[in-house]
């Protein structure tokens, strides 16, 4: 198995060049045959509160339509985020594209502080998805600051959990001792896809990481850099590759 965290730095509320970053880190996922990517909080649209609502996406978007042909074609899970608008509710969501091109969507169940203004949250929107006989199940930043979220992934016998955030530098420390926790608590691997750069004004942390479900760490990115972080399991051991883009 192969899995992939994609560290990107979105042009904000720049859709179309973030989908076309988006296609590229796929295709070299592809290539290193990788079977599931992930991309931050919010990818598609960066980071986003105020602007959402311009911004937002609907459960049968046709901007998705190419993420799906992609996914089809080359037989890999795509983890991509955007503020998504279900009936008349806004989430901070993303879209867990599968191989048979159909489309889950997973919402953000704890919000930050100031992000319900513009935001709902909600439990009803929780898929996993089956790779190699894993289960994957998904988190979106403050999600991993309630301890009760990964708990219950794991109560759903989740074998590898994936975590796509927006983490500061000075919030990523919290965010490494908590998910280096939750896999050794747990006994779930985890990879974390983070944004880098900056986005919504503020500097991202990136560090893209993963552990695996004995609590250690098996690789992780640079802060400053955009491109992969690649994870490979043989048997019971993970290795790590880092591709910069």
């Amino acid at each position: 198995m192969i899995l992939a965290a994609a560290q990107t730095k979105p042009i904000r509320g720049n859709i179309d060049a973030n989908l076309i970053d988006h296609y590229r880190l796929i295709e070299l996922a592809v290539k290193n045959k990788a079977q599931l990517i992930a991309f931050p909080e919010l990818s598609i649209t960066g980071y986003e509160r105020e602007n959402a609502k311009k911004l937002t996406f609907k459960e049968d978007d046709s901007r998705l339509d190419h993420l799906k042909k992609l996914a089809v074609e080359n037989n890999i899970a795509i983890i991509a985020g955007a503020p998504i608008q279900i009936e008349s509710e806004l989430f901070i969501g993303e879209f867990v594209i599968s191989p048979d091109s159909s489309v889950s969507i997973y919402t953000k169940q704890f919000l930050h502080e100031g992000e319900d203004e513009y935001f709902h949250s909600s439990f009803d929107y929780n898929p996993m998805i089956n790779i190699e006989n894993q289960n994957i199940s998904f988190a979106i930043c403050a999600d991993i600051d309630n301890p009760l979220h990964p708990e219950n992934a794991s109560k759903r016998n989740t074998n590898i959990y994936i975590a796509s955030i927006f983490f500061s530098p000075n919030g990523i420390p919290n965010a490494y001792r908590d998910l280096q926790s939750y896999a050794e608590r747990h006994k779930m691997n985890v990879l974390m896809s983070n944004f880098s750069g900056e986005s919504w004004g503020s500097p991202s942390a990136g560090q893209s990481a993963f552990w695996n479900n004995k609590g250690e760490l098996i690789g992780l990115m640079n802060d400053s850099d955009s491109g992969l972080l690649l994870v490979e399991k043989q048997n019971d051991n993970w290795t790590s590759k880092i591709i910069i883009d």
